[in-house]
Formats: C-alpha cells, sequence, structure tokens
C-alpha cells in the first residue's frame, strides 16, 4: 500500500512550480500527443479534469472532427453539470446516448439548442463559428453573434484567427483546436492575453478550503486557505471561482466564498454542495468499476514469492467473470500486467460513467499482521461517503464468509483512488500476503474464486439493501446465492 502516497508526492514537487499541472503530468500517454505538440498541455489539463479523454487508453485523435454530442459533454463537464444519461425533448438524442444529460441540462441554460422538428443532430459536426458561441454562452457574453463571440475569444486570447487575418468561422473544429480553446476559457494561465482583473476581494469562511489547479475535485491541490483569507476574485466556471492569493492563482469552490468579511464569533454554517443526485437506471445501464491495485514496475505487497500486482489481477479477472454473466457492465481499470497512474485509474472510472468503484489489494506489515479490511473515505471530496462506507460494509461481510481470516473491520482510509473519487468507492485489503496463514489463501487458486465471488455478492448485497434494487434478486440465484442480511 505505500506506493497509494507516492502520487502525491510528486504532485507536489511539480505544483510547487506554478505551472499547470497537466504539465506536469504530460508524457507519453497518447502516442499521437507528443511532448512538442502544440496542445499538448491544454489536452492534458482537460484529460486530468476527467473534461476531455482519449478515443482509447493510448490515442486521442487531435485532428478528428468535433461534433455537437461531444462539445455538449465536455463543456457540460467543465460547468460541473449533472450528465446522468435521461430522456430528453429531442427525437435524435436517446435516453442512453453518452452526452443525453449534458445536452438536456445545456439546453436548460440557454447554452445550446436544436433544429427545427424536434431534432438535436447529435452526430453533426461543429464549426469554429458556432464554438466560439457555444464557449461565450458558458463562459463569457452569452451572445448569438458570431462577429461578436469569434472578438471576445480572440481579446481575451483564448482563441487565435487564421494567418491571413480571418478566423475561419465556417471551417470544421478538429479536437485539439476545441481542448486548447475550452483550456483557455477555464484557466486563464494557458491564454496568451493577460486580460483578466482580480477586481473583488472576497473571503474564505471555513478552514482548510482546498485551492486547486482546476475546476473539480478531480485536480490536485496546491495548498489550502483558512477562515477569514481574503483572495481576489476574478471569474466562475460552474461552482468554482478563479481567485489569486498572493500572486497565486487557482480554483476554490464558491460555496466557501462570501463578499463581507466573516465574523469569527458568528461563523456561517456552510452547507456542502450536493452531490449530483444518482438518478435510477436499468441494471444493464450500470457500470461497475473493477480496480487491480499496482501493476507492472509496481509490484505492490511481496511475500513467499508472492506478488500482490499478479495476485488482485487474477482476483479482479474473476469478479469480471461473475458480471459478464449478469445485466451489470463491468469495466477493469487493468487486465494486463500494466501500470496505471492513480489519477488515471480515477478518470477511468469518470470517464465510463461508472455507478461503483472498487479497488482490490493484498496487504503486509514484515508479516506481524494478519486479516482483512475494507477501506472507505469520508470527506466532501468525494460527496458519496454514506454510500462508500455501506459498500465498504456489504464487501467486508462477505470476504469474512469467503476466507474466515481475522476481521479487521471497515475503516475509514486516505486513499487517492477512493478520496478523488466521484461515486460510491471502497478499497478492499483480502489479507496479508506476507502472513503465512493468509498468503495460504491468497496462493490457492480456488480461494481465490471464493474470494471473487464474495466481491461479487458484497456489491449485489450493497445494490439491494442501500439502493433497494430488487432485479438484483435473481442474479443471486444464478451463482447459488442469496443476500446478506441489512447491514448499513
Amino acid at each position: 500500500m505505500k506506493k497509494f502516497w507516492l502520487f502525491s508526492l510528486f504532485a507536489a514537487l511539480f505544483i510547487g512550480l506554478g505551472l499547470p499541472t497537466s504539465q506536469a503530468f504530460a508524457s507519453s500517454n497518447f502516442s499521437d500527443i507528443g511532448d512538442t505538440y502544440r496542445a499538448k498541455d491544454e489536452i492534458y489539463y482537460l484529460v486530468e479534469g476527467g473534461i476531455a479523454n482519449g478515443i482509447s487508453t493510448t490515442a486521442f485523435s487531435p485532428s478528428t472532427e468535433v461534433t455537437r454530442g461531444q462539445a455538449a459533454a465536455m463543456l457540460g463537464r467543465a460547468l460541473g453539470l449533472n450528465g446522468e444519461k435521461r430522456k430528453t425533448s429531442f427525437n435524435d438524442v436517446s435516453e442512453n446516448y453518452f452526452a443525453s444529460g449534458y445536452i438536456e441540462q445545456l439546453v436548460k441554460r440557454g447554452i445550446i439548442s436544436g433544429y427545427p422538428n424536434g431534432y438535436f443532430l447529435p452526430n453533426k459536426t461543429l464549426s469554429r463559428g458556432e464554438m466560439a458561441i457555444l464557449i461565450n454562452r458558458s463562459f463569457g457574453t452569452g451572445t448569438n453573434s458570431v462577429a461578436v463571440a469569434t472578438s471576445t475569444l480572440m481579446q481575451k486570447g483564448i482563441a487565435n484567427g487564421y494567418e491571413d487575418g480571418t478566423f475561419g468561422e465556417q471551417d470544421t473544429i478538429i479536437r485539439a483546436d476545441f481542448s486548447v480553446f475550452l483550456a483557455r476559457s477555464i484557466n486563464a494561465k494557458f491564454r496568451t492575453a493577460d486580460t483578466e482583473t482580480f477586481s473583488q476581494i472576497m473571503y474564505v469562511n471555513v478552514n482548510d478550503l482546498n485551492f486547486r489547479t482546476g475546476p473539480n475535485t478531480n485536480y490536485p491541490s496546491m495548498g489550502k486557505y483558512n477562515f477569514g483569507q481574503v483572495v481576489e476574485y476574478a471569474y466562475s466556471i460552474g461552482d468554482w471561482a478563479y481567485v489569486r492569493v498572493n500572486g497565486e492563482k487557482g480554483f476554490v469552490h464558491t460555496a466557501y466564498l462570501q463578499t463581507t468579511v466573516p465574523d469569527p464569533n458568528n461563523p456561517p454554517v456552510i452547507t456542502p454542495p450536493e452531490p449530483a443526485p444518482i438518478l435510477p437506471k436499468k441494471l444493464e445501464d450500470m457500470v461497475i468499476i473493477l480496480d487491480p491495485g499496482h501493476g507492472d514496475h509496481d509490484p505492490g505487497a511481496t511475500g513467499f514469492g508472492l506478488k500482490e500486482k499478479d495476485m488482485v489481477l487474477d482476483v479482479g479477472k474473476r469478479v469480471k467473470n461473475y458480471f459478464v454473466q449478469s445485466p451489470l457492465q463491468v469495466k477493469m481499470t487493468r487486465e494486463t500486467d500494466v501500470f496505471v497512474e492513480l489519477r488515471d485509474r480515477v478518470a477511468f472510472a469518470k470517464r465510463n460513467d461508472g455507478h461503483l468503484f472498487v479497488s482490490i489489494h493484498a496487504n503486509a506489515l514484515n508479516g506481524s499482521a494478519n486479516g482483512t479490511e475494507t477501506f472507505y473515505y469520508t470527506a466532501a471530496r468525494n460527496p458519496y461517503d454514506v454510500e462508500s462506507k455501506a459498500l465498504a460494509k456489504y464487501l467486508q461481510a462477505r470476504m469474512l464468509e469467503a476466507w474466515n481470516l481475522k476481521d479487521r473491520g471497515v475503516k475509514y482510509g486516505n486513499y487517492y483512488v477512493i478520496r478523488e473519487n466521484a461515486m460510491p468507492a471502497a478499497l478492499v485489503e483480502m489479507g496479508f500476503i506476507d502472513n503465512k496463514t493468509d498468503n495460504a489463501y491468497i496462493a490457492s487458486p480456488s480461494r481465490r474464486e471464493q474470494m471473487a465471488k464474495a466481491i461479487y455478492l458484497g456489491t449485489l448485497d450493497y445494490l439491494y439493501h442501500y439502493e433497494k434494487r430488487e432485479d438484483v434478486l435473481p442474479l443471486y440465484k444464478s451463482v447459488n446465492a442469496s443476500s446478506s442480511p441489512k447491514r448499513h
């Protein structure tokens, strides 16, 4: 488990340089975005925030044209809108369309509109002029004029024209250019002109307020500010404010700012922002994310010739086999012996609209400890803390039934993959790989099959008891099992 902390240390080294975080992590994640690619920093900045993603884990396809549906999804994510799939008012946007939720939200806000006769044309490519209007409506003037929209973006250093002086309003926009314009709209550090003014003084009204590199909790914190801290406000992106403190620029949540000096003897009652509601879904629309820890050069814990990375991958694949025989969808952060950064595991879960996240691990402590334990995170960074704790309880109970090892309990754990997620998330420690008794269970293929079934059943128990999904009951019968007692 010690590898979980390396990411925070690595990020901190670069955050101290004052660079947008994407510059710290830009590498060969996408084979078609090299270190010298013109839009590299902006693309990786959006990917880090879960606002954009590649067409695969290794390709971004920067020259591909952007459709109206894709643009709606990226704008919706940037604004922090609820992207849950839903029925729409358009004949050609089904409830199952990946951007249906974002399209409905943007239409309600007057940012995007459809065509006559009830059509949206989600697959129609977007022109540079249309892009300018959408970005202005999302972040600026709200204009319907292409001339005004393009002029505003160029004045702000968000968009550039062509060498001949034209903007190319009718030309189709590609993914690289859309990423550049969107990143610059969000974070003024990327802009080619320094036109933003920090003209309003505001005050922090809580302690330990995270100061982030971007406008959502995917982005890392550059520091924390306490009650009464003075900040200089420039603009908002959704519910996040772009502010300056002692010359450093970044984002804080607007729920924790006020325009008057807070009274230390009478602090305001702060209601944390509500998480986006989890709307009812059909089982076949729900995605379970399985996250086998470590991989490749990161073996994780070791003991008696076994490596954690190998054992948890084997269990993860076995869990997947149970899910693929059910209506529930399942996706794994890794299915081979590869290394996946912690941030990329979280981004993968969000990008795939995960409903639940289960990270699978084995423990070690110099052979001096043994037993099974499960972790959840409780704080505003993952707003589904109650749900996460319930999920952890059901997983822990099933794992104990399967292996009957020492019960080390359900615990709070400050681990990145459950802390930075935006869905119910739990991290399971099957046993101690360096303990002789626990290792015998971990080493046995039949025991690993028992553990896989336990994780599957624990997930069903959570869905049945906590989310009151009676439609999972037939899934128990298919594996000769029944629901557990209610535990939350």
